[in-house]
């Protein structure tokens, strides 16, 4: 007896003192919680339980911030059910430590030791300076975009659909939105049809774009933006935007040129929607999730390039997933400086660290890793042979672990074997690889002091 509680003790201590272990444990506890409310039959609009599995797809979607889904948000599921997935989407996109640390600090209370590294880990960065201010910031600027966000909204829906109505779908679509998750509830139109039918309407289109885009660019790089009064920019700060601003150039051109006469996308619209309708892909495509063209009518080329923007996602320590604008200017800046014969990576006239260039290797390692294993698993569990193909099951693969949540049909042709791979891959996603990795190990002894002999390995 004395052992098992010995035991218990030593496992409860691993998982408090390892903050890793307590992101991904406290997303985990989420998305069941949120699994079980959304089985109740009253989550449901024909009053039976959607059932435990299928109901922990969604709740894993919503609170992964992905936006894959099973059932139209609308048709499927109640008033009840939509504020579950609301607060689900809320939590994951801010992050439940986030949120769990502002309340403390606004109770008044004093971070500790083991206090500041959750806080840190939980947003991504190294300085203890300030974390007190840092929460209160993200959690008010969080709230006050989502805000103005559904203000501007709802003077296009207001219109359409009345006070409570238009004001109701402002708000959802306005936290959906920023926290990159993708889900609507306009499926009253027509089922899954997200954004389809506000193409040329350039308050919705630009507005939920900005909305993705202010998510995606993570919580550092407003609080920099806004408080720095030095006006001297942080080379994090730098290399998001300007990754950033080349990522989007570069979809909304690609998409633009490949789509142009794809009378299946956007071959009918005027060149104002074109361009819209390529603008808005660009952004929804690097984490967000909605559409406002039918993603499997895409021509093969403009999938697999979506797959890369997809791929890469949006930056650290915000709502969007994917490796990161930052991991990719790391190894694409590695790249250049091994061809310039350079002993470091140079970024912005700024020498990056080798701990940094190995942890963005380890990421792109792990994360093709996982996106390739689950490809494989996705195509052999589609039901149907008339949707699987290779592109379209990595698509949905990379929009799972991305958190973008854009579909080509794959999900709901997959069976319960798929779906779990899914939900797997979209939990991956969130709380990150290494992340998900150190909440798993334990800890050993430091070797790190020992001297090893060098060993000398040829690749070229």
């Amino acid at each position: 007896m004395k052992n098992q509680k010995l035991i218990l003790k030593k496992n409860l201590s691993a998982i408090y003192n390892a903050p890793a272990r307590i992101i991904v444990y406290s997303f985990l506890l989420i998305i069941l919680l949120g699994g079980l409310l959304l089985s109740l039959p009253i989550s449901s609009r024909d009053g039976v339980s959607s059932g435990l599995f299928n109901s922990l797809f969604t709740s894993a979607s919503a609170t992964c911030v992905t936006g894959l889904v099973i059932f139209d948000t609308y048709t499927k599921w109640t008033l009840f059910g939509q504020l579950v997935i609301l607060t689900l989407i809320q939590i994951g996109g801010i992050g439940v430590i986030t949120i769990s640390i502002f309340l403390y600090v606004l109770g008044g209370k004093k971070l500790g030791l083991r206090g500041m590294q959750l806080a840190k880990e939980s947003i991504n960065i190294t300085e203890s300076e300030g974390l007190a201010e840092l929460f209160k910031f993200i959690i008010k600027m969080t709230f006050l975009i989502e805000f103005l966000g559904a203000i501007i909204l709802s003077f296009v829906f207001i219109k359409d659909f009345g006070f409570l109505k238009g004001w109701y779908i402002s708000v959802f679509l306005a936290i959906s939105a920023f926290c990159n998750a993708g889900f609507d509830i306009l499926g009253f139109q027509s089922p899954y049809c997200s954004l389809i039918y506000y193409n040329n309407n350039p308050i919705v289109i630009l507005t939920i774009s900005f909305l993705i885009i202010l998510g995606g660019l993570g919580f550092i790089v407003w609080y920099d933006l806004l408080k720095n009064k030095k006006h001297k920019l942080l080379l994090h700060t730098k290399v998001v935007l300007l990754m950033t601003v080349i990522l989007i150039f570069f979809g909304t051109v690609v998409f633009f040129v490949l789509e142009y006469n794809n009378p299946l996308t956007i071959k009918n619209l005027s060149l104002s929607e074109k361009l819209s309708a390529a603008f808005f892909q660009s952004v929804t495509l690097r984490t967000a999730g909605f559409c406002s063209i039918d993603f499997s009518s895409l021509k093969q080329i403009t999938k697999a390039i979506a797959l890369m923007i997809m791929f890469v996602g949006g930056a650290p320590g915000s709502t969007s997933g994917g490796i990161k604008v930052t991991t990719l200017a790391i190894l694409l800046m590695t790249v250049v400086s091994v061809i310039k014969n350079k002993p470091d990576t140079i970024i912005l006239k700024h020498r990056v660290s080798k701990n940094i260039v190995y942890k963005s290797l380890s990421m792109l390692f792990l994360s093709l890793s996982i996106v390739l294993l689950g490809s494989v698993l996705v195509y052999y569990s589609v039901l149907s042979d008339e949707i699987v193909n290779v592109v379209n099951s990595m698509f949905e693969t990379i929009s799972a672990f991305s958190t973008v949540g854009v579909s080509t049909g794959v999900t709901e042709a997959t069976g319960i074997f798929g779906k779990f791979i899914l939900i797997l891959i979209m939990f991956v996603g969130r709380v990150g690889p290494i992340s998900l990795l150190l909440s798993l190990a334990f800890k050993k002894s430091d070797d790190s002091h020992k001297i090893l002999p060098e060993g000398k390995i040829m690749v070229t």
